[in-house]
């Protein structure tokens, strides 16, 4: 089964972008899972192909219309959970990321202006999901960093597995500091313990890295109830 990623969006143009480069570009071209960037505005009624209009109460910008939407998502048809990239969504994290790529799919529907009509996410289930306190022009960037995340967890994409298991976040802590040739550069060496050849020590001088890290950095980690 291929992981099928579909996007809605007013800017196609923007995919595959990144998505066709490195891991996920190999991924792409050696089907492994695809990607489907529709047109939202091949929805629209009217010769101006508008999608938005005003927002009823007042208020500046202008809001993506619900009949036009919904048309687009009906139309796209695509797998797995629908999702709406929006600042006010809940934080998108490495645990969603890797049961989506257990999955057989993503919609992602990429808002603009000051957002998406409320009757819209309603009506179609959409989840609204975010990367970050912080405010994109659109969704797309944060739709690419998503599915690059999903992408890189799909099987057969990293050619190493472990790769995965040992990174930021995998269970709840930062990845420790990571170390390569030359042994000695500018007047700073490798911790003796990582040449040390004794993997006891290196996996326990990893894990107090981890710990260490994550409480001087992401403090609100360590708070987390464990999944």
């Amino acid at each position: 089964m291929m992981f099928a990623a579909t996007i809605l969006t007013l800017y196609p143009e923007m995919f595959p972008g990144p998505l066709g480069a490195a891991l996920a570009g190999r991924a792409l071209r050696d089907g492994r899972w695809s990607l489907d960037a529709v047109d939202i505005r091949d929805y629209a009624t009217d010769r101006h192909r508008s999608v938005d209009d005003t927002p009823a109460g007042g208020g500046p910008g202008m809001v993506m219309r619900p009949d036009v939407l919904a048309a687009a998502i009906d139309g796209a048809g695509g797998a797995g959970p629908r999702l709406l990239m929006s600042p006010r969504g809940r934080p998108f994290t490495q645990t969603d990321a890797q049961s989506l790529a257990q999955g057989d799919g993503v919609t992602i529907v990429c808002g603009r202006f000051e957002g998406v009509d409320e009757r819209v996410i309603e009506a179609r289930g959409l989840v609204e999901v975010s990367l970050g306190d912080f405010i994109l022009s659109g969704g797309e960037i944060a739709a690419l960093a998503m599915l690059d995340a999903v992408v890189r967890l799909l099987p057969g994409v990293m050619g190493n597995a472990a790769s995965g298991e040992e990174e930021s976040f995998a269970d709840g802590l930062l990845e420790h500091p990571q170390y390569t040739r030359p042994a000695e550069w500018e007047g700073r060496t490798i911790p003796a313990v990582l040449t040390s050849g004794d993997h006891a020590k290196v996996a326990a001088w990893r894990r107090a890295e981890r710990e260490r890290l994550t409480a001087e950095r992401r403090p609100d980690l360590l708070a987390r109830p464990a999944r």
